[in-house]
């Protein structure tokens, strides 16, 4: 199981991934869309990624806009897992 991260990673881990920043134990990322049915769309791409790493982040949807939210919940912080499913997450977006 991942263990949480020293301050010391946490902040090498958010500098390899442009868009996030950190909010508590918690890292966030607003994703935006041309479309409100293009960010639902994005939203269930997320949702196989999640499923597939059993690693599942907090979504928020509005009008054509997606806010992620990714901690692990059972440490209460941040590991590794979450800044592994941020670049997947990315990765959806170009």
């Amino acid at each position: 199981m991942a263990e949480l991260l020293q301050e010391s990673e946490i902040v090498e881990q958010l500098s390899a991934v442009a868009g996030w920043s950190r909010e508590g134990v918690e890292i966030v990322r607003l994703f935006k869309f041309s479309s409100y049915m293009a960010g639902i769309d994005f939203v269930v791409k997320v949702a196989h990624l999640a499923e597939e790493a059993n690693h599942h982040p907090d979504m928020q949807v509005g009008w054509r806009k997606v806010t992620v939210r990714l901690s692990t919940h059972s440490k209460g912080g941040l590991t590794k897992l979450d800044f592994a499913l941020a670049r997947q997450v990315d990765g959806l977006v170009g």
